[in-house]
């Protein structure tokens, strides 16, 4: 079996910076509890190796970051995800007398930034994101002039007006954004549009892109569930005529039953993944027998 390492994989940047930060504000204040609003990154495996470095996720999907903000202890620390925050819940944590670290990534900073200069100028914005992404959220929450945009319904929903400028999440699709802003420009040919799909996503994506036509019989993005990047290389796939694609969150989801008769095989990554997780997944295949034994995913080496 020929196994495909798709290149780049893992870690971007922003993810790789968010982790060092929350490594070294746990390690610069051993006597105060750390809290991260929300996962850090998207991965259920780097919030267990910072839990064993006593670092706490509060996290719950049915609540928005203002409202996870009301269990953290006032006499804590505060980590702000790679996601970005809002200014309303950054307010708010410094009402409460929380010391604030900020681990927003640059990318989405910069993406806010950008929409807080358009909303100054007298835009409405239309936003391309995912509903309830703590990215979408960063930028969308409290903000009457701020229009998330899921589908081409959502469109539909938005009447006229004179200024209109369009942007997007960080880690959407790069077709999925595409086929929104002609959409947006069909009805809105005012709207001024600005792209800002982050390079780590881009470059990831376009890579999947490339596998069409090579023959794959199966493809593994290695990511957690609720990662949206890891989730969209997974459709890119797809879309590219890849007959099986799995999103899986480590070796242990690979089965006997996925590589019967399977020839070619491409591995790669989310922005969110840890290289640890990807290359035992590789290592795997490289290797791979029937029945084989999988190797054990030690927590420590995640980071």
């Amino acid at each position: 079996m020929e196994v495909l390492k798709v290149t780049p994989r893992g870690y971007c940047k922003g993810v790789t910076r968010a982790i060092a930060i929350a490594k070294k504000t746990a390690i610069e204040n051993p006597d105060k509890k750390v809290y991260v609003l929300g996962m850090l990154v998207h991965n259920a495996y780097v919030m267990k190796a910072l839990s064993e470095l006593g670092i706490y996720t509060i996290d719950d999907k049915t609540k928005n970051r203002m409202e996870l903000l009301n269990e953290i202890p006032n006499d804590a620390i505060v980590i702000f995800t790679a996601h970005g925050i809002s200014e309303y819940v950054k307010k708010e944590a410094i009402r409460k007398g929380l010391m604030i670290v900020d681990a927003s990534c640059p990318d989405v900073v910069k993406t806010q930034t950008l929409v807080q200069e358009k909303e100054k100028q007298g835009y409405e914005i239309l936003y391309i994101g995912k509903r309830n992404h703590p990215e979408a959220e960063s930028i969308c929450y409290q903000k009457p002039h701020v229009h998330l945009i899921c589908s081409k319904e959502d469109i539909q929903q938005i009447p006229y007006y004179n200024k209109i400028f369009v942007t997007n999440q960080t880690t959407m699709s790069i077709f999925d954004v595409a086929y929104l802003f002609d959409e947006i420009k069909h009805k809105f040919p005012q709207a001024e549009i600005c792209e800002e799909i982050c390079n780590a996503t881009r470059i990831r994506q376009e890579a999947v892109v490339n596998l069409k036509g090579q023959d794959i019989d199966v493809a593994y993005i290695v990511g957690d569930k609720y990662s949206n990047n890891s989730n969209r290389l997974a459709q890119i796939a797809k879309e590219q005529g890849i007959q099986h694609v799995y999103r899986i969150d480590d070796v242990n989801d690979i089965t006997d039953e996925q590589l019967q008769n399977v020839k070619k095989v491409a591995i790669t990554s989310g922005a969110s993944t840890p290289t640890y997780l990807t290359n035992q997944v590789i290592q795997y295949l490289e290797n791979y027998q029937i029945g084989a034994v999988k190797p054990e995913i030690i927590i420590k080496d995640v980071l």
